[in-house]
């Protein structure tokens, strides 16, 4: 009996997917989606709940910003399920090639949620809706049918389960997106190659400029006829193809606005599959990553082998914890192991940032590079316990520069383009962090170079009235202080890697820019200001408010503790340690006006503590701040109260955008009590420990083991930690003392050590 108790305990720790639930982050502010996905893999396949435009009369609709991920919990209909998807962004593109099977009269047009019989669009029940890594299942109410989902890492397996009909479609609807708008498909091709076989491309614009998706489409069952219908009705010239009947099984499609259709007669309760392929580089290439990847019709053995890719990536981190905290725990691991997503085909090809093909050379070339928010925790994390993966990042990065016409790293990219957005050049950081932790692997000096281009690029953003006066006058920018801060890391970052090069020229050059967050700090307000070209500060100033203050996406109140590099020269800037502690205080417990929130739609009230915003990122740091005071139970105190608030094992479960898995990240790190405060550094900033035990399984054949000893809800306090048996006084941990596998114990009490 106790033998058969063991071996099902050992199953259940095998068994890590079971507490993966993608519905976490679906509702309100998380913008994740449900869908099937395997790690960082091509393709995102998921449903999409609304086809919202971008914009009204040719302005902003705000109501798009709700589906940046396609799918939102609160909606009651569903329109289709398309193959690419970004995960928690707070701005949105992609939702490529919408599949939706349909029965009955056949409609083209998707319908509305109030009216969903109007169109192709389908009623659900969540009663009916299940979420898995690597799987996804729907029943679809007003057509009687059953949608399962699943994936490899460049083709989705659809499974669509019908009733009896002599008119069962199967739509492709090519102009479907997300953040769409009329104008956005620039061209769309499709070659029908025979009743079963099915090829194209699409072109848009959009936050990608120039991004073209290939596809293979692969029926299980011939089709008994097919057709399209073309929007674009303000085509000038249409050539001489009118001659043929183009609308109905006419095997060669090509326009700007397009929609197909595929007929079937089905059995009771028959089975159609369709296998869909991507390639960013050719209809062939898609094709063979389809057959390569999946041989055969077995839906079941697909969704095994993707659910045990997830379960080989979970089991890297076993925790002991309670089951919801093992629940926020392992989707937090799920999220942060979607993004980045590979980006090139079987044979290594891909398209570059100069729209050329390009070969990978020993390295996994990736795309999604939501930087603005992952330098913080998520590649930091990464060089922990996915060091290889992270290493090819930092090389397809550089390979964007190398194919980059401006020789700049990428600030925010995707799918071979720049969208240029957020603010920093954090990739910098990104490359500081995994060369001064060992991880990159190539030329360590040709990355420095880039980052030095980077920074010193002077026609971007600000980047020249920076070089010269030290920050960015408010004249010329509406985010001139959280450039100029953001600048102010990130040429640290560079320091660092520069003394790690022993190239002390550089070293010098931008350990001294690193100070230039001094400029913008206010002694008399004791704040960060927005600074005018004369050097006196701009008035009007309001430390609450988020618009036209000189910040991106937050306010004064947080971003004045925006100085991660400098700590020690942050307190003594605002008073010393006792006034610091203070102003953290006041950071965590006041109360925010709802006119707060009227100037913003990153941030809502599920996403505050006080004034403190989790919900975004630039102060997801701060917490561990009271660690340079006097008071760092506070430290210890916030970080649990952040770990219960912000995260729940419920749809509505996060506080904001997950931003790609920085919000997953933060939490991971959080859960097992340390942070990376200033990556670039090899510290880590202790907290307090959410699990009982935690191993991280390295690649390098060692585990790293955290211990919290009388952890609780109420025993959040520290009262002393030890790595390898010596005691930690100053409240950090080294990257050494992780990766050559030590053991981090946590002796907890209810009580703080002050």
């Amino acid at each position: 009996m106790l033998f058969m108790l063991s071996a099902i305990c050992v199953s259940a720790q095998q068994n890590l997917v079971q507490y993966v639930k993608p519905i976490i982050g679906t509702e309100k502010m998380g913008h994740t989606y449900p869908g099937a996905a395997v790690p960082f893999g091509a393709v995102q396949l998921s449903p999409e709940t609304e086809t919202i435009s971008y914009e009204i009369n040719g302005k902003y609709n705000g109501k798009v910003y709700d589906y940046c991920a396609g799918y939102r919990y609160e909606d009651k209909t569903i329109t289709g399920f398309s193959h690419t998807h970004f995960s928690g962004t707070g701005h949105s593109d992609l939702g490529d090639f919408l599949i939706m099977p349909t029965q009955g009269k056949l409609q083209l047009n998707p319908g509305t949620a109030d009216d969903p019989k109007s169109g192709y669009r389908s009623a659900f029940s969540h009663k009916n809706e299940v979420a898995e890594a690597g799987y996804y299942k729907v029943k679809l109410d007003d057509d009687n049918i059953t949608a399962e989902l699943t994936t490899t890492t460049r083709v989705g397996m659809h499974q669509y389960t019908f009733p009896k009909s002599d008119q069962s479609h199967i739509i492709l609807d090519l102009m479907a997106g997300i953040y769409n708008y009329k104008g956005k498909d620039v061209w769309t091709y499709v070659r029908v190659v025979n009743d079963t076989l099915v090829t194209g491309y699409r072109q848009q614009t959009g936050w990608a400029r120039t991004r073209t998706v290939y596809f293979a489409m692969s029926f299980s069952k011939p089709f008994k006829s097919y057709g399209q219908k073309n929007y674009d009705a303000k085509q000038a010239y249409h050539g001489f193809w009118g001659k043929f009947d183009q609308t109905k099984n006419f095997p060669e499609i090509a326009g700007r606005d397009l929609k197909m259709y595929f007929d079937f007669t089905t059995a009771e309760q028959e089975k159609i599959k369709i296998k869909f392929a991507l390639s960013p580089v050719s209809q062939a290439n898609a094709l063979t990553n389809l057959r390569t990847e999946i041989n055969g019709w077995d839906f079941e053995k697909v969704k095994e082998q993707a659910q045990a890719s997830w379960n080989k990536e979970l089991k890297r981190i076993q925790v002991n914890t309670s089951e919801d905290n093992k629940i926020n725990f392992y989707t937090a691991m799920y999220h942060a192991f979607i993004n980045p997503t590979t980006y090139m085909d079987l044979n290594g090809q891909y398209k570059g940032l100069d729209q050329d093909v390009h070969t990978a050379d020993g390295f996994t070339n990736y795309t999604s590079f939501s930087l603005w928010d992952t330098y913080r925790a998520l590649h930091p994390f990464f060089n922990i316990i996915q060091p290889t993966r992270n290493n090819d990042m930092v090389k397809s990065m550089l390979a964007h520069y190398d194919q980059s016409s401006l020789h700049m790293l990428p600030i925010w990219s995707h799918y071979a383009n720049d969208n240029w957005c957020m603010s920093g050049y954090h990739s910098v950081s990104v490359i500081a962090d995994a060369i001064v932790k060992g991880t990159f692997t190539g030329d360590a000096n040709k990355a420095l170079d880039a980052c030095v281009a980077t920074a010193t690029h002077r026609n971007y953003d600000g980047i020249g009235y920076y070089m010269d006066m030290g920050y960015i006058p408010a004249e010329k920018s509406g985010v001139s202080v959280s450039n100029t801060l953001e600048y102010a890391y990130d040429d640290w970052a560079i320091a660092q890697l520069a003394k790690k090069l022993n190239r002390m020229d550089v070293y010098a050059t931008f350990i001294k820019r690193s100070n230039n967050w001094k400029n913008n700090f206010d002694k008399v307000s004791g704040f960060m200001r927005p600074k005018l070209a004369d050097g006196s500060f701009k008035k009007g100033f309001d430390p609450l408010a988020t618009s036209g203050q000189g910040f991106i996406e937050g306010n004064s109140w947080n971003y004045s503790f925006f100085a991660p590099q400098d700590p020690a020269g942050l307190v003594q800037m605002m008073g010393g340690k006792k006034k610091f502690a203070s102003r953290l205080d006041t950071l965590f417990t006041m109360h925010l006006p709802d006119s707060f929130f009227a100037e913003t739609e990153d941030i809502t009230r599920e996403g505050i503590i006080g004034g403190y915003v989790h919900g975004n990122e630039p102060a997801h740091h701060v917490a561990y701040f009271y660690n340079w005071t006097d008071q760092p139970y506070k430290t210890q105190a916030e970080v649990r109260h952040i770990l219960n608030m912000q995260y729940k094992p419920t749809a509505d479960g996060l506080g904001g955008n997950d931003d790609c898995g920085q919000m997953s990240a933060w939490y991971m790190f959080s859960s097992l009590g340390f942070y990376p405060v200033a990556p670039g550094s090899d510290e880590y900033s202790l907290g307090s420990p959410s699990v009982n035990s935690a191993s991280l399984h390295l690649e390098n054949g060692k585990t790293f083991s955290v211990e919290a000893i009388n952890q609780s809800d109420k025993n959040v306090y520290v009262k002393k930690v030890t790595i390898n048996g010596k005691e930690i006084k100053d409240h950090i941990l080294k990257h050494a003392d992780i990766v050559n596998g030590g053991k981090l114990v946590f002796y907890m009490s209810s009580k703080p050590k002050k």
